[in-house]
């Protein structure tokens, strides 16, 4: 059973969060009676904390306006989380600024631990090992990261700069819908007012964000991440594939996801039997093709190559490469 201070510490964080919370309410989360949780605010008080009482119907506790916090606390599921996600998220490249802010943030949250808390936790990263190596990513600035989370929020224009893969630079008008984050890179969809069209843009590639007057209305329709995934799977490639493969989506989204392909169904011409299972139309571009035959065999389901004829030209090789191995003794 928690300790009085223990129960104190936890009123604190709760009233903390913001907002005013009833007797009641605090009363449940403690585990304690409504006359029990006046004495806690009280013995908070001669501590210096400026609780306040509001009276009312909905009235409680709430923390004087502009109080200044006290050290972090931490407890160890907590510290555990905090940490974990600070790796992670280095890892994963989902990371603002520089790495050594990452580096930095883990060093301070260490040294406010207790000796006990900070001994176990050493101990879990240095027993924990990943499957995948550390990517290195290109990071965007996290003042025009947070510029555009603004704009985001408050529907309000913001003038980007902008450099494209190529090297091109230009300044764009941006009614960004969302901010996505997708295999390590921050993204984000909007519209272009400029030409009046949907875009996505690396984070990393902006080099200024400036909200601008007035505001707008983001559309209906798909969700920022299904944006830029469906932006993803449309783009400009050297080959347009198109495939007809037997399955379910589950089945081939398993070898092909959403950011690298988009599905439809196929209806059979009239005369077509209609029995032999569900067939979807798959279109993808990519830059190179020898990646599709290998995937393919291993996505093992019936299919037909529409286009481009290289394609079928590699997937018959690949097929005769295995063929000849397969009778090898």
């Amino acid at each position: 059973m928690p300790r009085p201070t223990g129960r104190v510490l936890t009123l604190l964080e709760l009233l903390q969060s913001g907002g005013t919370r009833t007797v009641a309410e605090l009363a449940g989360r403690l585990g304690v009676e409504g006359r029990t949780v006046r004495r806690y605010v009280d013995q908070l008080i001669d501590l210096g904390v400026p609780v306040e009482s509001v009276r009312g119907r909905y009235g409680g506790y709430r923390l004087a306006p502009g109080y200044r916090l006290p050290p972090l606390m931490l407890n160890d599921d907590e510290a555990l989380a905090v940490l974990l996600g600070l790796v992670a998220g280095r890892r994963a490249g989902l990371t603002t600024a520089e790495r050594t802010a990452n580096e930095t943030a883990s060093a301070k949250i260490r040294r406010v631990l207790p000796r006990h808390i900070a001994r176990r936790l050493d101990t879990l990263l240095e027993a924990l090992a990943f499957t995948d190596q550390p990517g290195e990513f290109d990071t965007p600035d996290a003042g025009v990261l947070l510029t555009v989370a603004d704009a985001v929020r408050h529907r309000r224009p913001v003038s980007i700069r902008y450099t494209d893969r190529d090297g091109r630079r230009s300044e764009r008008t941006l009614h960004a819908y969302g901010i996505v984050a997708h295999a390590g890179r921050w993204y984000v969809t909007g519209e272009d007012a400029g030409i009046g069209e949907d875009r996505t843009f690396r984070l990393d590639r902006i080099a200024d964000a400036r909200a601008l007057p007035g505001s707008f209305e983001a559309p209906a329709g798909p969700a920022p991440a299904q944006r830029v995934l469906s932006g993803f799977a449309t783009a400009g490639y050297r080959h347009e594939v198109t495939l007809r493969i037997q399955g379910t989506p589950e089945q081939i989204r398993a070898r092909l996801p959403a950011g690298v392909a988009s599905l439809q169904e196929h209806e059979p011409p009239a005369g077509e039997d209609r029995a032999d299972g569900r067939w979807l139309r798959v279109e993808l571009r990519v830059e190179r093709l020898d990646w599709l035959p290998p995937l393919l065999a291993a996505l093992d389901r019936p299919f037909v190559i529409e286009r481009p004829e290289e394609l079928r030209d590699l997937v018959i090789a690949l097929a005769d490469r295995l063929t000849s191995s397969a009778h090898r003794a």
